[in-house]
C-alpha cells in the first residue's frame, strides 16, 4: 500500500511538472525547419520578442537606414600619474620587498631574534612569517621597490649578516 501511494505521489508531480510548460510550434531561422519546443509562456513571449527585435534591425538595414552604433570607449586612466594614496586605494595589498633578517628552527628562537632586533632598530616593523614550518622567518620593514629597501638593508647587515631583501606581499600604506 505505502509503495503504491509513492508511485501515485511521483506520477502525480511528474504530471504537474509537465503541465507547467507548454508545446510551442516555431520555424528555424536559418534551415526553415519546423520545431516543436516545450518551455514555459514567459520564455517563449521573451524568445518572441526578441526574434521581433531582430527581424527589425534586418529590415532597418536593408532599407538602409540602420547606423551602426559605435562602441563608446571608456578611458579610466587618469591624464596625470595617480598618487600613492590613490594606487593604494585601488591596491591594498601590493608585491614589495622585505628584508629577510634570519631564517630559525623554532618559535622561542624566532622571539629572541626579534627582540635583539627590536633593541637594534626600534623604527623598523619587524615580524615572524611561520608559513615553512618547521623554520621561522624574521621579516623587517615595508618596501616598495628593492631600491627602497637598500639603505635599511645596509644597516641591518651590519648586525645581521645573513639578511637579504625579499620579494613579499606588503600593505601599501605601511612600504616606504
Amino acid at each position: 500500500m505505502k509503495f503504491s501511494l509513492r508511485i501515485l505521489a511521483v506520477l502525480t508531480l511528474m504530471g504537474s511538472l509537465h503541465l507547467q510548460g507548454q508545446q510551442v510550434r516555431t520555424t528555424d531561422t536559418i534551415s526553415g525547419t519546423p520545431l516543436t519546443v516545450s518551455m514555459d509562456a514567459k520564455i517563449q513571449k521573451s524568445l518572441s520578442d526578441l526574434q521581433e527585435k531582430c527581424e527589425l534591425m534586418e529590415k532597418a538595414k536593408d532599407n538602409a537606414e540602420y547606423t551602426p552604433s559605435t562602441p563608446r570607449v571608456v578611458n579610466n586612466t587618469p591624464s596625470r600619474p595617480l598618487s600613492r594614496a590613490e594606487i593604494c586605494k585601488q591596491n591594498p595589498r601590493i608585491l614589495g620587498y622585505k628584508i629577510q633578517v634570519a631564517v630559525v628552527k623554532s618559535n622561542a628562537e624566532a622571539n629572541q631574534v626579534k627582540a635583539n632586533f627590536r633593541s637594534r632598530f626600534p623604527g623598523i616593523k619587524v615580524e615572524t612569517d611561520a608559513s615553512l614550518r618547521p623554520n621561522y622567518k624574521i621579516l623587517a620593514g615595508s618596501y616598495i621597490s628593492r631600491q627602497s629597501a637598500a639603505s635599511d638593508l645596509a644597516r641591518i647587515r651590519s648586525a645581521f649578516r645573513s639578511a637579504v631583501a625579499v620579494q613579499y606581499r606588503v600593505f601599501c600604506v605601511e612600504a616606504k
